[in-house]
């Protein structure tokens, strides 16, 4: 009986009708970049191969990619006169993504026909719609074209950026959705061996970007990295609590006792934005959605300062003069350490670490409260400042430590900043063998880098990579100010480093649309023949730019040492600028500063300011300062302390034309005002 039930079952099932799910079809529309241009097996790997894969059997993807082609319809080869572009029709498709628009930027089209492009581009959409009037269309903004192009600077990065700010116009005009593929391809340029086309790695991001847009998955839901556990948060400014889901999806958020509720957008972005508020805490965050809630513990409300440059901001406190004896617990202070996974010490990197660099997880790191575990490891100098912010203005204090030892400015600096430089441009391309960067920095980037199997392995001496990794996603986080050490890796190039600073400053405000207070040391003094002339050059700077100030570091130098151990002051000396400038007290902040230099009889009379008294810092002569005569030749001489004047005697015999101060590479200079802080190097003309 159990095998005739058995052939009548069977029998039942083949005699049901047979139905067969329609697939969904995606045409993807482009040129090289699509076709898969320079892989091994595009096939497999190109973006449109890799699509499928995360598509999976219910859909089918169609690759339509044309090398060379061009969107305008009279540039020099046009995607609608290629086969793949009949093909293309003929597939009949629900989907399509349509990237084309590199190629346009020759000088045999652009320059040409670029009144063309929006209409060449609606045409296209129009003829796919005729074919399929349910058909949804996604046009793309360009994957990128890094410096390293050869006709970059001759007009391609200019004629890039038009295209791509016309792109999201076409998009709104034909009622299309807009995929940027640049968005998570700009910073990986190691994927792109000729700076145009992406390997195999970069064609699997392209694939996940498209993918994500097609079906809104951006994974679950997630809150910056920057909100953990123990953080503070900015006072007195909007707050805004921000991360990422699935497209579409409702999120409740919950803060200080009020609930704002924020819907993914198309992109897998949120944002709540709460009202600016006092100082306080402990709080706690809520974030829910219909499946998941994350909670952080234990915020505060106060300042957020970052702390960032190279060793020296790096320098750590357990190994400072003293610094033993500060581990111990303040209440007030929260600490924020972007720890890297390797140091750019005398060594060679493995894989593993070679690897997550150029993936840009070089940092990493949580918000704890400032103790005997977290207080050891970080930066002295940023310690020292925000002990002597809780002092004085009894508000938590949150320091976020970002720094790199022997890093350059040009690593800080984001890559469009640099690549639109006429100037700076030329150091982002072929960095290991450019002049541009210290020698020191490219042998030791070589070092680290020895192990490395592609030449365009990232470090983090390479210009805007810091910026990249590890400043970027804090953009978003409102802070109160900047305290910066660095420059010891720029002091070959005292002009170009005063470019490089100035437009860092510009850079990292313009990221976080404020007016960041700048307050940064001076190098300290050492026996290098470089630095009294690059301690004057920032000198200078400090006049020169707004909402700033410089700390004075030449009096704590070490003659052997690039690491002096003594970094109390400086911190103590970069929070009284913070203290005076940014909160507004009433004290001193700068040391005595050179206003003008006359010639009286046999002597010279150097007047300063900031000060109500003059004095001697540590010694009984007061030293540091030269004459130099009308042949250039430096001497020292006598000086003595006039009310708010400092008078040289010029030796019988000699015409002289200007004085400079702590002149030496390795100074004992010993100028102080009423509040010891100290006077900086400088160089003036005698009137």
């Amino acid at each position: 009986m159990k095998f005739i039930a058995k052939i009548s079952f069977l029998i039942l099932i083949n005699c049901l009708p047979f139905v067969v799910l329609a697939q969904i079809k995606v045409a993807c529309i482009g040129n090289s970049v699509t076709a898969g241009y320079g892989l091994s097996n595009p096939s497999k790997n190109s973006y449109p191969s890799q699509l499928q894969q995360l598509l999976g059997d219910k859909y089918v993807v169609g690759n339509f990619g044309h090398s060379g082609a061009t969107l305008l319809k009279k540039g020099h080869n046009p995607y609608y006169k290629t086969k793949e572009f009949t093909d293309a029709l003929n597939f009949k498709a629900d989907i399509v993504i349509i990237h084309l628009g590199l190629n346009d930027t020759d000088p045999r089209n652009w320059p040409n026909f670029k009144n063309e492009f929006e209409s060449d581009y609606s045409w296209l959409i129009d003829t796919l719609k005729k074919q399929n009037p349910n058909v949804k269309v996604f046009i793309c903004q360009l994957t990128p074209i890094f410096s390293g192009h050869s006709r970059f600077k001759s007009g391609t990065r200019d004629w890039y950026d038009q295209i791509q700010q016309t792109i999201p116009q076409i998009s709104k005009a034909n009622q299309t959705r807009l995929i940027n593929l640049s968005s998570n391809l700009y910073n990986r340029p190691d994927l792109f061996a000729d700076n145009l086309h992406p390997n195999a790695e970069g064609a699997a991001l392209i694939a996940q970007n498209v993918y994500q847009n097609l079906t809104g998955d951006f994974g679950q839901l997630k809150l910056a990295t920057v909100f953990t556990d123990h953080m503070v948060l900015q006072r007195l400014k909007p707050i805004p609590i921000y991360g990422t889901a699935t497209a579409g999806e409702e999120i409740e958020v919950q803060f200080q006792k009020k609930i704002l509720t924020t819907i993914t957008d198309l992109y897998g972005n949120w944002k709540a934005v709460f009202p600016a508020s006092k100082h306080g805490g402990p709080f706690v965050l809520s974030v829910k959605t219909k499946k998941s809630t994350l909670n952080i513990k234990d915020i505060l409300i106060g300042d957020v300062w970052l702390c960032s440059g190279q060793s020296n901001m790096d320098f750590k406190l357990k190994s400072a003069k003293g610094g033993k004896e500060e581990i111990k617990k303040n209440p007030l202070l929260r600490l924020y350490k972007l720890n890297a996974i390797a140091e750019t010490d005398n060594t060679s990197w493995d894989s593993l670490t070679l690897a997550k660099t150029n993936q840009l997880e070089f940092f990493s790191g949580n918000w704890q409260q400032a103790d005997s575990s977290s207080l050891q490891n970080f930066s002295a100098v940023g310690y020292y400042f925000g002990k002597k912010l809780t002092q004085e203005e009894k508000v938590p204090i949150g320091l976020i430590q970002v720094s790199v030892g022997g890093s350059g400015t040009e690593s800080w600096i984001d890559r469009y900043t640099l690549e639109h430089d006429d100037l700076l441009v030329d150091m982002v391309s072929n960095w290991r063998k450019t002049d541009f960067i210290q020698q020191w920095c490219r042998e030791r980037a070589d070092l680290n880098l020895k192990n490395a199997t592609s030449p365009l392995q990232r470090h983090p001496y390479q210009p805007c990579y810091n910026y990249e990794a590890g400043i970027n996603p804090l953009t978003k986080f409102p802070i109160n100010g900047v305290i910066w050490y660095q420059g010891e890796s720029n002091a070959n190039n005292i002009e170009l480093h005063e470019h490089l600073f100035k437009t860092l400053v510009k850079n990292w405000r313009s990221k976080w649309n404020i007016n960041l207070p700048f307050y940064y040391v001076q190098l300290s003094s050492i026996d290098r023949p470089s630095w009294p002339e690059f301690r004057n050059s920032q000198r200078l700077m400090a006049n020169e730019l707004t909402n700033v100030g410089m700390a004075v570091s030449s009096d704590l130098g070490d003659s052997l040492n690039v690491h002096p151990t003594n970094k109390q002051p400086v911190g103590e000396r970069l929070a009284r600028l913070a203290l005076k400038y940014t909160y507004k007290k009433d004290i001193k902040a700068n040391g005595p500063e050179a206003i003008k230099a006359v010639q009286v009889n046999n002597q010279v009379q150097i007047s300063f300011a900031n000060a109500i008294k003059l004095a001697i810092g540590d010694q009984k002569d007061l030293n540091g300062f030269e004459l130099v005569n009308e042949k250039g030749q430096r001497f020292n001489v006598k000086a003595t302390i006039h009310n708010l004047q400092v008078w040289l005697t010029i030796p019988k015999g000699e015409k002289v034309k200007k004085v400079v101060y702590a002149w030496q590479p390795f100074t004992r200079a010993n100028l102080v005002n009423e509040a010891q802080l100290p006077a900086s190097t400088f160089s003036m003309n005698i009137k």
